[in-house]
Protein backbone atom coordinates (compact mmCIF):
# COMPACT_ATOMS: atom_id res chain seq x y z
CA UNK A 1 0.00 0.00 0.00
CA UNK A 2 3.14 2.55 1.03
CA UNK A 3 5.08 1.26 -2.40
CA UNK A 4 1.51 2.40 -4.44
CA UNK A 5 0.87 5.31 -2.59
CA UNK A 6 4.64 6.43 -3.11
CA UNK A 7 4.50 5.77 -6.89
CA UNK A 8 1.43 7.71 -7.36
CA UNK A 9 2.60 10.56 -5.66
CA UNK A 10 5.94 10.88 -7.26
CA UNK A 11 3.83 10.76 -10.66
CA UNK A 12 1.54 13.82 -9.51
CA UNK A 13 4.14 15.72 -8.27
CA UNK A 14 6.50 15.62 -11.86
CA UNK A 15 3.16 16.43 -13.25
CA UNK A 16 3.34 19.71 -11.33
CA UNK A 17 6.71 20.18 -11.71
CA UNK A 18 7.13 19.83 -15.72
CA UNK A 19 3.91 22.53 -15.63
CA UNK A 20 5.70 25.76 -15.03
CA UNK A 21 3.18 28.03 -16.52
CA UNK A 22 0.60 26.68 -13.91
CA UNK A 23 3.29 27.46 -11.26
CA UNK A 24 3.43 30.72 -12.37
CA UNK A 25 -0.04 31.77 -13.25
CA UNK A 26 -0.97 30.38 -9.75
CA UNK A 27 1.62 32.74 -7.96
CA UNK A 28 -0.13 36.19 -10.01
CA UNK A 29 -3.26 36.12 -8.20
CA UNK A 30 -1.54 36.45 -4.46
CA UNK A 31 1.01 39.19 -6.14
CA UNK A 32 -1.72 41.17 -7.62
CA UNK A 33 -3.48 41.03 -4.09
CA UNK A 34 -0.41 42.26 -2.42
CA UNK A 35 0.77 45.03 -4.18
CA UNK A 36 -2.56 46.26 -5.43
CA UNK A 37 -5.32 45.76 -3.40
CA UNK A 38 -3.21 45.66 0.31
CA UNK A 39 -1.40 49.17 -0.54
CA UNK A 40 -4.41 50.91 -1.84
CA UNK A 41 -6.74 50.00 0.78
CA UNK A 42 -5.01 51.70 3.45
CA UNK A 43 -7.06 53.07 6.24
CA UNK A 44 -4.46 54.46 8.45
CA UNK A 45 -3.34 56.69 5.63
CA UNK A 46 -6.60 57.92 4.97
CA UNK A 47 -7.10 59.15 8.57
CA UNK A 48 -3.89 61.30 7.98
CA UNK A 49 -5.84 63.42 6.04
CA UNK A 50 -8.61 64.23 8.33
CA UNK A 51 -8.43 67.34 10.40
CA UNK A 52 -8.66 65.18 13.39
CA UNK A 53 -7.01 61.96 12.63
CA UNK A 54 -8.20 59.11 14.33
CA UNK A 55 -5.86 57.77 17.50
CA UNK A 56 -3.90 54.93 17.27
CA UNK A 57 -6.18 52.52 19.32
CA UNK A 58 -8.86 53.16 17.14
CA UNK A 59 -7.16 51.63 14.34
CA UNK A 60 -6.05 48.58 16.97
CA UNK A 61 -9.49 47.60 17.55
CA UNK A 62 -10.52 48.18 14.30
CA UNK A 63 -7.53 45.24 12.86
CA UNK A 64 -7.68 43.02 16.42
CA UNK A 65 -4.09 44.33 17.31
CA UNK A 66 -2.42 44.33 14.25
CA UNK A 67 -0.28 47.45 13.11
CA UNK A 68 -1.92 48.26 10.01
CA UNK A 69 -4.34 46.99 7.46
CA UNK A 70 -1.46 45.38 5.24
CA UNK A 71 -0.54 43.59 8.25
CA UNK A 72 -3.76 42.47 8.99
CA UNK A 73 -4.88 41.74 5.46
CA UNK A 74 -1.41 39.67 4.85
CA UNK A 75 -2.06 37.33 6.98
CA UNK A 76 -5.73 37.13 5.71
CA UNK A 77 -4.23 36.65 2.47
CA UNK A 78 -2.37 33.72 3.69
CA UNK A 79 -5.46 32.07 4.49
CA UNK A 80 -7.39 33.13 1.40
CA UNK A 81 -4.35 31.67 -0.55
CA UNK A 82 -4.79 28.41 0.79
CA UNK A 83 -7.96 27.84 -0.32
CA UNK A 84 -8.43 29.54 -3.73
CA UNK A 85 -5.33 27.57 -5.27
CA UNK A 86 -6.83 24.13 -4.25
CA UNK A 87 -10.02 24.75 -6.48
CA UNK A 88 -6.94 24.06 -9.44
CA UNK A 89 -6.14 20.37 -7.35
CA UNK A 90 -9.89 19.23 -8.11
CA UNK A 91 -9.80 20.74 -11.18
CA UNK A 92 -6.61 18.58 -12.72
CA UNK A 93 -9.04 15.24 -11.32
CA UNK A 94 -11.64 16.24 -14.09
CA UNK A 95 -9.58 17.02 -16.74
CA UNK A 96 -7.80 13.58 -16.07
CA UNK A 97 -11.38 12.04 -16.59
CA UNK A 98 -11.74 13.30 -20.13
CA UNK A 99 -8.17 12.66 -21.24
CA UNK A 100 -8.24 8.62 -19.59
CA UNK A 101 -5.75 9.01 -17.00
CA UNK A 102 -8.24 8.81 -14.24
CA UNK A 103 -9.70 5.75 -15.91
CA UNK A 104 -6.72 3.93 -16.29
CA UNK A 105 -5.51 4.97 -12.75
CA UNK A 106 -8.90 3.41 -11.13
CA UNK A 107 -8.27 0.52 -13.14
CA UNK A 108 -4.88 -0.48 -11.47
CA UNK A 109 -4.65 -2.45 -8.11
CA UNK A 110 -4.47 0.72 -6.23
CA UNK A 111 -6.99 0.79 -3.66
CA UNK A 112 -9.25 4.04 -4.17
CA UNK A 113 -7.85 5.33 -0.60
CA UNK A 114 -4.38 5.54 -2.21
CA UNK A 115 -5.45 7.03 -5.40
CA UNK A 116 -7.18 9.42 -3.20
CA UNK A 117 -4.53 10.28 -0.83
CA UNK A 118 -1.81 10.53 -3.80
CA UNK A 119 -3.55 13.12 -5.27
CA UNK A 120 -4.43 14.90 -1.73
CA UNK A 121 -0.57 14.76 -0.82
CA UNK A 122 0.91 16.05 -4.28
CA UNK A 123 -1.92 19.04 -4.39
CA UNK A 124 -1.51 19.84 -1.31
CA UNK A 125 2.06 21.27 -1.63
CA UNK A 126 1.28 24.04 -4.05
CA UNK A 127 -1.23 25.54 -1.46
CA UNK A 128 1.17 25.03 1.19
CA UNK A 129 3.86 26.61 -0.65
CA UNK A 130 2.15 29.44 -2.12
CA UNK A 131 0.86 30.43 1.38
CA UNK A 132 4.34 30.68 2.85
CA UNK A 133 5.42 32.78 -0.50
CA UNK A 134 3.25 35.10 0.78
CA UNK A 135 4.46 35.51 3.96
CA UNK A 136 7.53 35.99 2.57
CA UNK A 137 6.61 38.17 -0.08
CA UNK A 138 4.59 40.40 2.77
CA UNK A 139 7.73 40.70 4.98
CA UNK A 140 9.93 41.82 1.64
CA UNK A 141 7.71 44.38 0.48
CA UNK A 142 8.30 46.07 3.92
CA UNK A 143 12.15 46.60 2.76
CA UNK A 144 11.55 47.96 -0.78
CA UNK A 145 9.73 51.50 0.28
CA UNK A 146 6.06 49.60 0.36
CA UNK A 147 3.36 48.88 2.97
CA UNK A 148 4.99 45.46 4.44
CA UNK A 149 4.32 42.90 7.10
CA UNK A 150 5.31 44.30 10.51
CA UNK A 151 5.74 41.12 13.32
CA UNK A 152 5.92 42.82 16.39
CA UNK A 153 5.52 40.05 17.96
CA UNK A 154 8.43 37.55 18.93
CA UNK A 155 7.32 34.23 17.11
CA UNK A 156 9.20 31.21 19.23
CA UNK A 157 8.78 27.65 18.80
CA UNK A 158 5.46 27.51 20.02
CA UNK A 159 4.17 30.26 17.79
CA UNK A 160 5.65 28.96 14.64
CA UNK A 161 4.85 24.98 15.57
CA UNK A 162 1.00 26.79 15.43
CA UNK A 163 1.57 28.77 12.16
CA UNK A 164 2.58 26.14 10.24
CA UNK A 165 0.05 23.89 11.51
CA UNK A 166 -3.02 26.36 10.70
CA UNK A 167 -1.59 26.35 7.33
CA UNK A 168 -1.06 23.01 6.47
CA UNK A 169 -4.79 21.78 8.29
CA UNK A 170 -6.74 24.23 5.93
CA UNK A 171 -5.05 23.79 3.03
CA UNK A 172 -5.51 19.96 3.27
CA UNK A 173 -8.75 20.35 4.42
CA UNK A 174 -10.01 22.02 0.94
CA UNK A 175 -8.17 20.23 -1.25
CA UNK A 176 -9.28 16.89 0.18
CA UNK A 177 -13.20 18.22 -0.19
CA UNK A 178 -12.39 19.72 -3.89
CA UNK A 179 -10.56 16.86 -4.63
CA UNK A 180 -13.42 14.59 -3.90
CA UNK A 181 -15.88 16.57 -6.13
CA UNK A 182 -13.42 16.46 -8.41
CA UNK A 183 -13.69 12.76 -8.71
CA UNK A 184 -17.49 12.95 -8.69
CA UNK A 185 -18.20 15.16 -11.07
CA UNK A 186 -18.53 14.77 -15.08
CA UNK A 187 -17.48 18.08 -16.41
CA UNK A 188 -15.21 20.90 -16.03
CA UNK A 189 -18.13 23.61 -16.16
CA UNK A 190 -20.24 21.68 -13.23
CA UNK A 191 -17.06 21.20 -11.22
CA UNK A 192 -16.35 25.08 -11.22
CA UNK A 193 -20.19 25.99 -10.30
CA UNK A 194 -19.88 23.45 -7.35
CA UNK A 195 -16.81 24.42 -6.24
CA UNK A 196 -17.64 28.58 -6.30
CA UNK A 197 -20.32 28.26 -4.58
CA UNK A 198 -18.62 26.49 -1.94
CA UNK A 199 -15.48 28.81 -2.16
CA UNK A 200 -17.20 31.92 -2.15
CA UNK A 201 -19.24 31.89 0.52
CA UNK A 202 -16.31 31.16 2.94
CA UNK A 203 -14.42 33.44 1.48
CA UNK A 204 -16.64 36.43 1.73
CA UNK A 205 -17.76 35.29 5.36
CA UNK A 206 -14.38 35.22 6.91
CA UNK A 207 -12.39 37.34 8.28
CA UNK A 208 -9.57 37.04 5.83
CA UNK A 209 -9.66 40.21 4.12
CA UNK A 210 -12.47 42.99 6.01
CA UNK A 211 -11.00 44.82 8.65
CA UNK A 212 -13.07 43.14 11.70
CA UNK A 213 -14.04 46.71 13.32
CA UNK A 214 -16.24 47.86 10.55
CA UNK A 215 -18.38 44.19 10.45
CA UNK A 216 -21.86 43.91 11.72
CA UNK A 217 -22.21 41.85 14.33
CA UNK A 218 -24.86 39.04 11.97
CA UNK A 219 -21.19 38.85 9.92
CA UNK A 220 -19.05 38.38 12.94
CA UNK A 221 -20.96 35.54 14.61
CA UNK A 222 -20.65 33.98 11.13
CA UNK A 223 -16.89 34.65 10.03
CA UNK A 224 -16.13 33.28 14.37
CA UNK A 225 -16.76 29.71 12.95
CA UNK A 226 -15.30 30.03 9.71
CA UNK A 227 -12.58 27.59 8.69
CA UNK A 228 -10.42 30.40 7.24
CA UNK A 229 -11.17 33.16 9.93
CA UNK A 230 -10.08 30.22 12.52
CA UNK A 231 -6.76 29.79 11.11
CA UNK A 232 -5.91 33.40 10.23
CA UNK A 233 -6.76 34.12 13.81
CA UNK A 234 -3.87 31.48 14.54
CA UNK A 235 -1.40 33.36 12.11
CA UNK A 236 -2.71 37.04 13.91
CA UNK A 237 -2.57 36.27 17.87
CA UNK A 238 1.47 34.71 16.86
CA UNK A 239 2.29 37.52 14.66
CA UNK A 240 1.08 40.65 16.63
CA UNK A 241 2.35 41.51 20.02
CA UNK A 242 -1.09 42.02 22.40
CA UNK A 243 -3.07 40.41 20.04
CA UNK A 244 -4.29 37.92 21.93
CA UNK A 245 -6.33 40.69 23.94
CA UNK A 246 -8.58 41.54 20.83
CA UNK A 247 -9.57 37.62 21.08
CA UNK A 248 -11.67 35.67 23.21
CA UNK A 249 -9.86 32.56 22.57
CA UNK A 250 -5.98 31.68 22.08
CA UNK A 251 -4.53 30.56 19.11
CA UNK A 252 -4.51 27.26 20.15
CA UNK A 253 -8.10 26.79 20.69
CA UNK A 254 -8.92 28.27 17.36
CA UNK A 255 -6.15 25.62 15.89
CA UNK A 256 -8.72 23.30 17.55
CA UNK A 257 -11.52 24.71 16.12
CA UNK A 258 -9.42 23.87 12.85
CA UNK A 259 -8.67 20.66 13.65
CA UNK A 260 -12.37 19.74 14.15
CA UNK A 261 -13.60 21.36 10.79
CA UNK A 262 -10.42 19.56 9.36
CA UNK A 263 -11.67 16.40 10.33
CA UNK A 264 -15.39 16.75 9.53
CA UNK A 265 -14.31 17.90 6.03
CA UNK A 266 -12.40 14.87 5.52
CA UNK A 267 -14.86 12.29 6.62
CA UNK A 268 -17.10 14.11 3.58
CA UNK A 269 -14.10 13.76 1.41
CA UNK A 270 -13.37 10.31 2.04
CA UNK A 271 -17.01 9.29 1.28
CA UNK A 272 -17.06 11.00 -1.93
CA UNK A 273 -13.83 9.83 -3.36
CA UNK A 274 -14.93 5.80 -2.44
CA UNK A 275 -17.99 6.21 -3.98
CA UNK A 276 -16.60 7.66 -7.35
CA UNK A 277 -13.80 5.17 -7.25
CA UNK A 278 -15.88 2.39 -6.62
CA UNK A 279 -15.85 -0.53 -9.18
CA UNK A 280 -18.97 -0.50 -11.49
CA UNK A 281 -21.57 -3.17 -11.79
Amino acid sequence: MMRELGALTRRELLRIARNPQAIATSLLLPILYLVLFGQAFNLNHISSLSPVPLPPSVFLELYRGAPSYFSYFSAGMTGFVSVTATLFVGANVIFDRLFGTLKRTAASPARPSVIFGARLIAGSMQPIGLAFLVLGLSLLLGHVGLSGLDVTASVGVVGALEIVGAIVILSVMFASLFIAIGFSLQQPQTYFAVVNAINLPVLLTSAALYPWGILPDWLKNVASYNPITLAVNVLRENLFAGASAYYPYSAGVYLLGLFGWAIAMFLVATVLANRALAPQR
